[in-house]
């Protein structure tokens, strides 16, 4: 029998579905033997579910595929993970259930994402609010962690060293979001086409809180905010996969931009846990004037690796970048199968 954890896949039918079920695919920790998604798609193998629906260039998994779909209960589905990639519409009680039912949820929804005792993880950044977990209530071994939004979360990682070193005080960030991150069909062709949407309903919300959430810390049972100020203008654009953003960034120290790219050269804080999806190299710095491009740079280190380039002074701020970092990998499916591995390594799995 296999030692691996067995694991289910909550909303696999649906983008994010289709991209934890891929990067599961021959884990060295976790096996995918449960994909769970609506009354619409259950008892249908999922091989048959996905016909005509399976938009990734790998085809799916043999044995996922032979795998009966199961509606979203956990008396349906026995597991000890639970990946949820489902719409936020009806994610909150679903994970609620499998967490009471002791699985362990990692949620790509946003949810739980500010509760006040869910870490919203980025285990390079904020590894100790896994404390937080032991204030749930859910009993069993039960229990959610969530990833942050795939607009939050290159943000996040290209600030972090920094605000580690010397303090990130205000940030100004627009988004040139990819279609993909609206999941499948997601936005009409003839509103995306020739054009650029200014508006990304709540996303400019939750970059300016989310990112404050995980850069602050968990003392005395508590989360308590970084006082970063953070302004967003989100705009989705024609790329399928990447989400550039322009950022600009005022520290609490005056540095040099060699200083400054030094940090993130040797910022490898996951070095000695050997996670499987955990970069050698989280953040990589381009030197060309025209990088990071979505097209050439979005799958750096399996899509894991966040990428930056065009430092220099800000006439408002003090420094301005250019951070891309995959939405789908790295911003959702990704992200999560790296905090499980955490989770796991820390002993709460």
């Amino acid at each position: 029998m296999s030692q691996k954890i067995q694991c289910a896949v909550l909303g696999a039918t649906g983008a994010v579905g289709q991209r934890f079920i891929q990067l599961l695919e021959g884990h060295p920790w976790f096996e995918v033997t449960g994909v769970c998604a609506s009354e619409k798609s259950a008892g249908k193998s999922y091989a048959e579910a996905m016909q005509g629906r399976w938009k990734l260039p790998t085809p799916i998994p043999r044995e996922v595929g032979k795998l009966m779909v199961q509606e979203c209960d956990p008396a349906k589905v026995k597991v000890r993970l639970a990946f949820s990639g489902l719409d936020s519409n009806v994610a909150g009680p679903i994970e609620e259930a499998f967490a009471r039912a002791g699985v362990g949820v990692i949620s790509n929804s946003k949810n739980h994402r500010m509760d006040a005792d869910v870490p919203l993880l980025v285990p390079e950044i904020n590894a100790a609010h896994l404390d937080a977990v032991k204030k749930q209530k859910f009993g069993r071994g039960g229990f959610i962690v969530t990833d942050p939004n795939c607009s939050t979360i290159g943000m996040v990682m290209a600030l972090a060293p920094l605000h580690e070193k010397w303090g990130v005080e205000k940030v100004s960030v627009v988004t040139m979001q990819a279609v993909s991150g609206a999941g499948y069909p997601g936005v009409p062709s003839l509103d995306i086409l020739d054009n650029v949407v200014p508006y990304i309903s709540g996303e400019e919300e939750k970059m300016e809180t989310e990112a404050r959430k995980i850069l602050g810390s968990w003392k005395d049972g508590a989360f308590k905010d970084a006082a970063v100020t953070v302004s967003a203008s989100c705009n989705r654009v024609a790329t399928i996969d990447g989400h550039l953003e322009s950022v600009s960034f005022a520290l609490g120290k005056q540095v040099s931009a060699e200083e400054i790219k030094a940090t993130w050269r040797d910022w490898k804080p996951l070095k000695a846990l050997k996670l499987p999806s955990a970069p050698e190299q989280p953040i990589v710095y381009r030197e060309e004037l025209d990088r990071p491009q979505p097209r050439l740079d979005r799958m750096e280190a399996k899509g894991m690796g966040v990428v930056v380039g065009r430092l220099r002074p800000c006439k408002l701020l003090g420094w301005k970048m250019s951070v891309l970092s995959h939405n789908t990998i790295r911003g959702a499916a990704g992200a999560a199968i790296l905090n499980a591995e955490l989770l796991k390594t820390k002993g709460y799995v």
